[in-house]
């Protein structure tokens, strides 16, 4: 037994899938069941009285009793002989004797060869043809829907029909139509304002008439503003739910053209099957006769070898075949008719050109293999239909209910309460991940700095000319695009770009026309497939005249060569190459103003001749790369400028004495090399305010670091130093950071309290037994600048540890690391 709430929704499909059937399918459904209906009443009249009624025509013997001639004669049995004699004694006018010829049968006998000879005399088709015609009609009858029920076309099908039907009941569609229908309207409107201000039509329009139509057309435009209903949040997230459920449906369809080529099969198998139901049916018509003569086998049991047999139904039965044959031939003709529409068709392409009159719905796209099929079936059904469900396909459909749905969900407000405030006091937003960017956002007037990652569609509509103080802007892996009065305002204001792409191609050509843009930052794939004479991909810089900032980090071959169209005004160039060698270097020779160059993750295994132009260098970083050795440290004696070397992370084995030539060094950064030994030379530095040796392979501090009495940070962290010389602390008395973790000291000299402005010291992991109580002496360092072990801190005596515990606070943070104790327990102060 079936519940009818499992037979609803087979019902339910039944009714929906006639929306995919156009007039000839509804007619051959309506010529299927007739011709059904006339198979059936054909077989329930000849299961019911079909018989022969047979007669004989001569005899074959004499010998026949006497009773029976007596008593038999032409269609009488013996049993109504009384019922003739009754009517002989009583009728006045039948007193004459029964006419006709006499047989010798008896009723028996003719029930017997009726039987007999209809399944001699008649022809097969007399007999089967209604039995036939039933089976023939179940055949076309399961045939005309095959394509709605086959297992690879079914699935789609009722996809799209569900698809449809939440498309139909959309509150979304019928607001997206009328929106269509308004800007159709005011476009007419706007036409025939331009037409009527042609000069042949100026003499016959009265200024009378021109206002009136201008009236009207601002009335309609703000009935058409004030008529857009904003969709609730249920409604609006089950609209963007039906986009992408009709987008996936549609890259699954499009795939294949299965359901085309089914339907396509099926016309042709239908029209087949006609074809031979008709080839072997009209020759039928001849063979149904009224009469037939039979000639028995058994004609010993009857006495006769021939008889004249009438058929009862031949004349129904006729008359049946040829309605029949009539339902079937038109059946066949719209067949035939299919077919030609399949093959005259591109069912397989569908564009909307009568969708794309309208207006605002010109952006519809074109449709190929099982979805356009199912579109051109459904159009033949109701246009209307067609238009319902392209309001989900439409770009520019989609484009406003994103509108409307982040102006309800990114207000004005919410905005606001985002923005914060960075370390140089400027205000910034971040959005990530939106679909677009929300309209309240060019309302921030007071936004100095916007950040933007992830945002598929974003767009610099007129609107952004409201934001006054944008100064900085960054797009993180976004498309943007900029209409022209944006563009303009980028011109003029923008001060700080920042992109981060994937490939070149991703870089919006507008970014190379902001004449105002004093930095730029651009993170992704700037080469090229061309090799090293093609590895720039960006164009020509030459209209940012007032760059002064530009920061690439990509992988490049070679210096461009478009940085010389802002040679003039660069200062600052950085390159983080991502390990990929940068082999050409001669464009940096032109760079004569440069006065930070930074160099990092190159591959540069010298120093590159070029530097020999950079006169006006005071920052150079090569940082990251694999130079081993630093001869070339003599040619930078030109570089009477240079305050700040950074060559942290080679190999650098040797430090050259040459590196005294650079008087003007203030900082020098050789962190993470291969160093064993110090050079007297570089004690020669007298400027030198921050010296960063960490990371090598020094075994002792020569006692010449007396000479750096301006230095302020020493870092040798990670060393195999075992002691220090106390001309360290005697005269470098400007020293406000010493970190001396990860070496081998055993112990630490008294003389460390001449430093009175150290506020840090870092003794973590060395061999220290003990800590000299002249550490009290270091007033800079209470309040947590101390970073040594816990149980070494308590060596100190109690009157050192109050000194330098006071401010200290448990769990609390010193130069922005936490006190986090793991292993070997460490007393940050």
């Amino acid at each position: 037994m079936f519940s009818l709430s499992e037979l609803a929704p087979l019902n339910q499909h039944q009714n929906r899938s006639k929306l995919l059937k156009p007039w000839w399918e509804v007619f051959m459904d309506y010529l299927v069941v007739l011709m059904l209906m006339t198979s059936v009443l054909a077989c329930t009249e000849q299961l019911s009285r079909d018989r022969v009624v047979c007669i004989p025509l001569d005899s074959t013997t004499n010998t026949s009793d006497h009773s029976h001639s007596k008593s038999a004669s032409v269609g009488l049995s013996p049993s109504s002989q009384p019922q003739i004699h009754h009517a002989h004694k009583i009728g006045p006018n039948l007193h004459s004797a029964p006419r006709g010829r006499r047989t010798h049968l008896v009723y028996q006998q003719y029930i017997y060869i009726s039987q007999v000879c209809y399944h001699e005399a008649l022809p097969l088709s007399s007999r089967f043809f209604p039995y036939m015609a039933l089976l023939q009609s179940l055949v076309l009858v399961a045939s005309g829907s095959f394509w709605l029920h086959f297992p690879h076309t079914s699935s789609r099908i009722e996809q799209f029909l569900s698809i449809l039907a939440k498309c139909c009941e959309s509150p979304w569609t019928s607001q997206a139509l009328s929106h269509a229908a308004r800007q159709e309207s005011i476009q007419e409107m706007v036409e025939e304002g331009r037409r009527a201000q042609q000069p042949h039509h100026r003499t016959s329009t009265s200024p009378t008439v021109t206002h009136t139509r201008h009236s009207s057309i601002d009335s309609v435009m703000a009935d058409s503003h004030s008529q857009v209903i904003s969709l609730d949040k249920s409604d609006g997230e089950q609209a963007r739910a039906l986009f992408e459920r009709l987008r996936k449906f549609r890259s699954h369809c499009e795939s294949s053209a299965v359901i085309c080529k089914v339907y396509l099969a099926q016309t042709v198998f239908k029209l087949l099957i006609v074809t031979l139901i008709m080839s072997y049916t009209v020759p039928l018509l001849g063979s149904l006769s009224f009469n037939h003569t039979c000639h028995p086998e058994e004609w010993a049991l009857v006495g006769y070898a021939t008889f004249e047999c009438i058929h009862v139904l031949s004349s129904l039965l006729r008359k049946l075949l040829a309605a029949y044959l009539t339902l079937l031939g038109l059946y066949g003709l719209l067949n035939f008719y299919t077919l030609t529409w399949i093959l005259s068709s591109s069912l397989q392409q569908y564009s909307f050109h009568s969708l794309k009159e309208l207006s605002s719905l010109r952006d519809f796209p074109d449709l190929k293999n099982d979805l356009a099929f199912l579109i051109h079936m459904l159009d033949q059904y109701d246009p209307l239909l067609v238009q319902r469900l392209f309001v989900f396909l439409s770009p520019v459909s989609e484009s406003r209910l994103l509108e409307e749905s982040l102006e309800r969900r990114w207000g004005e407000e919410k905005l606001h309460a985002m923005i914060s405030v960075d370390a140089d006091g400027r205000s910034r937003l971040q959005l990530v991940a939106l679909p677009r960017l929300p309209p309240a956002l060019f309302t921030l007037s007071q936004l100095q700095v916007l950040k933007l990652e992830l945002i598929a569609d974003t767009r610099f509509t007129a609107h952004m000319t409201s934001m006054t103080s944008l100064r900085e802007l960054h797009l993180y892996h976004c498309t943007a695009t900029v209409d022209p009065s944006a563009l303009a305002f980028l011109q003029e204001r923008l001060e700080v770009l920042q992109l981060t792409f994937t490939q070149a191609s991703e870089i919006p050509s507008w970014v190379l026309s902001l004449r105002g843009l004093h930095e730029l930052h651009l993170s992704g794939r700037l080469a090229s497939d061309g090799g090293v004479g093609r590895s720039w991909a960006l164009g020509s810089l030459r209209q940012l005249r007032h760059l002064r900032v530009l920061v690439i980090r990509g992988m490049l071959q070679r210096i461009p060569g478009e940085l010389c169209e802002v040679a003039s005004n660069l200062v600052r160039l950085e390159i983080q190459n991502e390990g990929t060698r940068l082999l050409v270097l001669m464009g940096l020779k032109r760079m004569v103003y440069l006065t930070e160059l930074h160099l990092q993750d190159c591959q540069l295994e010298r120093l590159p001749s070029a530097l020999l132009a950079l006169t006006n260098l005071r920052v150079l970083d090569l940082q990251h790369n694999n130079l081993m050795t630093l001869e070339e440290l003599l040619s930078l004696a030109h570089l009477r400028r240079l305050s700040c070397l950074r060559l942290a992370y080679n190999r650098v084995l040797v430090l050259p004495a040459s590196v005294g030539v650079l008087r003007g060094l203030e900082l020098l950064d050789l962190s993470n090399n291969q160093l064993q030994s110090i050079p007297p030379a570089l004690f020669t530095l007298r400027r030198l305010r921050r010296l960063l040796l960490a990371g090598n392979l020094l075994e002792e501090l020569p006692a010449e670091v007396k000479a750096l009495q301006l230095l302020t940070e020493l870092d040798l962290s990670g060393n195999r130093l075992e002691r220090l010389p106390t001309e360290l602390f005697n005269c470098c008395l400007e020293l406000r950071t010493l970190n001396m973790s990860h070496n081998s000291l055993s112990f630490l000299p008294r003389e460390i309290a001449a430093l009175s402005q150290l506020c840090r010291l870092d003794l973590r992991s060395n061999n220290l037994e003990e800590l000299p109580a002249e550490l009290g002496c270091c007033s800079g360092l209470h309040g947590g600048g101390l970073l040594v072990e816990n149980w070494l801190f308590l060596s100190l005596p109690p009157h050192v540890r109050d000194f330098l515990s006071r401010s200290y606070t448990p769990g609390g943070f010193v130069y922005g690391i936490p006190l986090h104790y793991t292993g070997r327990t460490s007393q940050k102060l």
